[in-house]
């Protein structure tokens, strides 16, 4: 099976790395002639993390190259898509160069779509609003991450859909040891992320006032998202990304309730439970779902819930102990490579056959 993956960036953007890049050693495995063509490399995700301004003439650039890459599509016999061809193109520019017969899987991990029906230039939701709809439509098969994201599948008419978390390889993370000392809360995350710890800022106040807690902040930036907050912030790397988080003794993901966020896939979290750590999250969309109240973690809806699950957390080792292995184990059972590749190798498969 020869396999065309057109990613949105290369593997130093997050969506790429985890719904695509780490899935290629297992398909190579599994039989499958890999190719992967970028739409935006890695100096784009550099300077969208560094808040700079991308230059007009790269960003041609990958339009172009995309539209090459299609015309030269022939020797594959499936496209593997991430979101969309063409950004802020019309689905008619996607489907014009996709060549008769070849099927498509196109992956979706957050709700692009409204990025485009909920604009506010109207000029923008009307002719680009069912712009994803429509490419939904067209491929044989849509892949999600989440209940959301394939209730819209469905309501845009999609002839099959697969639902497939975000997930780690078990084979990069461990569970922490576990240490005595001073409490870590963690976050990781990007610049593009880090915004939401804004809405728990007077909590984690409360917290690090009662208590000799240090807030961990992994990938933040370089615009704190928390000024005047004692804090450590880390740059993020792939190499560090799993010995930071196990310096945590809990994950933190807040997260606004809007129609956005709730096409969110929680990857934060599955990254926590997989080092064993006790989890506080927002509940909004799949975190829903990944948290069981009680057993991996808690849900907090506002700043009084996130003071009450932090101090508790920090007082009880033992029940941040007996939450972290609860975690790792709902990892190792539901949200992990070697649990998902086999079932994303049946979806090519299967794709071909229908």
């Amino acid at each position: 099976m020869r396999v065309l993956a057109l990613t949105r960036y290369s593997s130093l953007g997050p969506s790429s790395r985890v719904r695509f890049f780490q899935y290629f050693p297992a398909l190579i495995s599994g039989g499958v002639e890999l190719t992967v063509a970028p739409f935006l490399g890695s100096d784009y995700v550099r300077n969208l993390f560094a808040g700079k301004k991308q230059p007009v003439l790269s960003l041609g650039r990958a339009y172009l190259d995309r539209l090459g890459c299609l015309l030269k599509s022939h020797p594959f016999d499936l496209l593997w898509i991430e979101k969309e061809l063409f950004p802020w193109l019309p689905t008619r520019a996607d489907q014009l160069l996709l060549r008769p017969g070849m099927p498509c899987v196109v992956d979706y991990d957050d709700a692009i779509f409204h990025r485009y029906d909920q604009h506010p230039n109207p000029l923008v939701r009307v002719l680009l609003g069912k712009k994803i709809d429509g490419i939904m439509r067209h491929a044989a098969t849509v892949v999600v991450g989440n209940d959301y994201l394939a209730g819209r599948a469905r309501l845009a008419g999609a002839s099959r859909i697969e639902l497939l978390p975000s997930v780690i390889d078990l084979h990069h993370y461990t569970v922490r040891a576990q240490t005595e000392g001073q409490f870590r809360i963690g976050w990781i995350g990007s610049p593009v992320t880090a915004p939401y710890l804004k809405l728990i800022r007077p909590a984690l106040e409360e917290v690090l006032r009662q208590t000799c807690a240090r807030l961990v902040l992994v990938g933040a930036g370089d615009q704190d998202p928390l000024p005047g907050l004692e804090k450590e912030i880390l740059p993020w790397s792939e190499e560090n990304e799993v010995s930071n988080i196990q310096s945590f003794d809990v994950g933190i993901m807040p997260l606004l309730d809007e129609p956005f966020e709730r096409g969110k896939c929680g990857y934060k979290l599955i990254q926590y439970m997989a080092c064993g750590l006790p989890v506080v999250a927002s509940p909004v969309g799949v975190n829903n779902l990944i948290v069981e109240q009680g057993k991996i973690g808690f849900k907090a809806s506002n700043n009084s819930e996130w003071i009450q699950a932090l101090l508790m957390l920090s007082q009880d080792p033992q029940l941040r102990h007996t939450l972290g292995q609860n975690g790792r184990q709902a990892v190792e059972m539901k949200y992990c490579l070697q649990v998902t590749a086999p079932r994303l190798l049946k979806i090519f498969q299967d794709a071909l056959l229908h």
